[in-house]
């Protein structure tokens, strides 16, 4: 059995101590500083080395072992995992921030998304169809008394990964939840004004071509129809992110001044 390393894990003023241990802890373990098979500190040493409380250490461990990164055994402690790299795969939602991470979540998207509704159309039933549509139906509503449509959107999303009839579809999509739609993040398509009802009717219009395409279980028009849809959306949001840049520098110009 591999001893531990003596650690620093000495921590700042974090709002979150818990995480803040966690994150420290992946790092010494994602590193190689604690390498497969060593023990890590006991509750009572992390506890002492970090001036926090053996809830907080517990906790930080649980979420290491949710995560992949550790493994425990009952009397003997914590340990990392011979397979340590074959943690699950994780976005952090608190961490999709940027127009950047915005951009790169739609082109992942695109990598299965397109595929999934040419599956759709291949594969849908009647009951897929009603659900889809009610979902459109939302988005739609949403749209007349001045929302975003957030959740109808991904409702919508969902409604044909679930028409794949492959589990794994709408069990990814629900892993990575509704700030696969980018507006929220963004905090743009919100109000009443003429501008915000033009944006979501363009979106709006392309999610239609796509629910017509499965509706005839046309295959390749809906992969086409969701192509043109995340194409779309790559292009709209780069154009948001290099506003959103472009109104920030000038502020930063203006306070300079």
């Amino acid at each position: 059995m591999k001893k531990s390393k003596t650690l620093s894990l000495a921590l700042g003023p974090a709002l979150n101590r818990t995480q803040e241990l966690t994150q420290r802890l992946a790092a010494e373990i994602l590193s190689g500083r604690l390498q497969p098979g060593a023990r890590l500190p006991t509750e009572q040493e992390l506890s002492l080395a970090t001036g926090v409380s053996r809830t907080v250490v517990r906790e930080a461990v649980a979420a290491l072992r949710a995560d992949g990164l550790v493994m425990t055994r009952q009397g003997l402690g914590a340990f990392v995992p011979a397979d340590v790299q074959r943690r699950p795969f994780r976005i952090d939602p608190d961490g999709v921030k940027s127009g950047k991470d915005v951009l790169q979540i739609l082109e992942l998207r695109m990598g299965l998304e397109i595929e999934a509704s040419g599956l759709a159309a291949e594969r849908r039933t009647s009951h897929d169809l009603v659900q889809i549509e009610a979902a459109l139906r939302s988005i739609e509503a949403e749209i007349e008394v001045g929302g975003n449509a957030v959740d109808a959107d991904f409702r919508f999303h969902l409604a044909i990964f679930r028409s794949v009839h492959n589990r794994y579809f709408p069990q990814f999509l629900e892993f990575l939840g509704n700030f696969i739609i980018p507006r929220q993040i963004l905090n743009i398509a919100n109000g009443s004004d003429p501008d915000r009802v033009r944006y979501l009717r363009r979106i709006q219009t392309e999610h239609v071509a796509i629910y017509e395409a499965i509706r005839g279980q046309n295959t390749a028009a809906a992969r086409k129809a969701a192509r043109r849809h995340l194409s779309n959306s790559l292009n709209r949001y780069q154009e948001i992110s290099t506003r959103a840049s472009r109104r920030a520098e000038a502020a930063r110009l203006a306070e300079a001044e």
